[in-house]
């Protein structure tokens, strides 16, 4: 069929996967939106004396759903069904979006603010992490490659691709398929790093390590999410921003060329998840259509875990999750803004008597507005802020 051939190319088959999501989640959203107004599936407000705060209460909750659909259907009619990657994916995000599912409905059909209990949350996060985790370590299908110098002397688990040679500055090198536990460092000029060094070397029982290590990242990286999802388009926004740049990342990455000339590590076959992150991030930017200021649709639990967990995922999946701190660094100062408020009011009422604060209220996005901020003005500086992020993070591929 004339035409077919554009299916084979990664820039085709994201670009469709992103304007399908983005379409899907603008068309289909409004009458997602409708639906969920009929059916008073609405936000219930706790008044904290916070601007805006009360005109808020009613507004449709449960909109995630609008980003999973937008994300779950493009991946599906783009994506080979058949990669690791892509199942690996599509199953994290089911599972989260699930999981914030369950919470969202006890809150609104139960009448329990409450929600989900948390260890619930963690039980449902740990699973991911776990499947996730043993995926990428025991898979076969799962395989990393590094630029080595011509002289170097292979090590345990390690094997020479005979078929990938570059030539550098008169410097010849080959590609050597590594163990499943390596991953990238930033800022370091031999940006490799291997889990097993927190063994003593010695990787017979690495899982022991990367395993715990997956579940940490989807639980953490989940409820930051999770966490800055307090003001109208902040965690969308920022999420977009995110995924822009793990496109970048996964892209370079899967491409030989790329990896090459960037002296990064090679993942064959990751090429694929450009396509689901293409889909996330037009969801994303579908989903702000409407929940950008003043909001129409909350995405409430269902969609703030999913995309913290899929962001976690991605970039485990990517070998560049300790670049997370940088470029989910807005999750991060919302997570250690809630962690000091709380840890310093506990200790001051034990030392002085009372509870102090560190923060007008936590997580940080309130302490602004509780300064006199507006809220419009709050997300675009966190949206500035998560662009300086992300760039960042882009140019630690060649900054060492």
């Amino acid at each position: 069929m004339p035409g077919a051939g554009l299916f084979s190319y990664i820039s085709f088959r994201s670009a469709l996967a992103l304007i399908s999501s983005l379409i899907i989640s603008i068309v289909f959203g409004k009458r997602i939106i409708a639906r969920l107004q009929r059916q008073q599936i609405g936000e219930t407000v706790r008044d904290l004396g916070l601007a805006g705060q009360i005109e808020k209460t009613g507004t449709p909750t449960m909109g995630g759903l609008i980003i999973l659909g937008a994300i779950l259907i493009p991946t599906l009619l783009f994506a080979r069904l058949e990669n690791v990657y892509v199942i690996t994916m599509l199953l994290a995000t089911v599972w989260l979006g699930m999981i914030g599912f369950i919470d969202d409905y006890i809150k609104v059909f139960k009448k329990n603010k409450e929600g989900l209990k948390g260890r619930f949350k963690v039980i449902g996060q740990i699973g991911v992490g776990l499947i996730v985790g043993s995926v990428l370590y025991f898979s076969d299908d799962v395989v990393v490659h590094k630029r080595v110098a011509s002289d170097y002397k292979l090590k345990a688990n390690e094997k020479l691709v005979s078929h990938q040679h570059t030539q550098t500055d008169n410097q010849s090198f080959k590609w050597v398929e590594t163990d499943e536990m390596t991953t990238t460092i930033p800022f370091v000029k031999d940006n490799e790093f291997n889990y097993k060094w927190l063994l003593g070397g010695d990787s017979s029982y690495g899982w022991l390590i990367f395993i715990p290590i997956v579940i940490f990242i989807v639980i953490a990286v989940s409820n930051g999410a999770n966490m800055t999802d307090g003001l109208d388009g902040l965690a969308t926004g920022t999420s977009a921003i995110v995924g822009i740049a793990l496109a970048i990342l996964a892209y370079v990455s899967s491409h030989v060329n790329f990896s090459d000339y960037l002296n990064v590590m090679y993942i064959p076959f990751a090429e694929e998840l450009v396509i689901f992150i293409s889909a996330f991030v037009g969801a994303c930017i579908g989903f702000l259509w409407y929940n950008s200021y003043p909001a129409q649709v909350f995405m409430g639990d269902t969609g703030s875990l999913a995309i913290g967990g899929i962001i976690a995922v991605f970039a485990i999946s990517i070998r560049k999750e300790l670049l997370i701190p940088v470029l989910c660094g807005v999750f991060l100062i919302e997570n250690l803004s809630v962690m000091l408020q709380v840890g310093y009011f506990k200790y001051s009422r034990k030392r002085y008597g009372e509870g102090r604060r560190i923060f007008k209220m936590a997580p940080l996005h309130h302490h602004y507005q509780k300064s006199g901020l507006h809220e419009a003005k709050i997300v675009a500086r966190f949206w500035i802020l998560a662009v300086l992020l992300a760039v960042v993070t882009i140019v630690t591929l060649k900054v060492r």
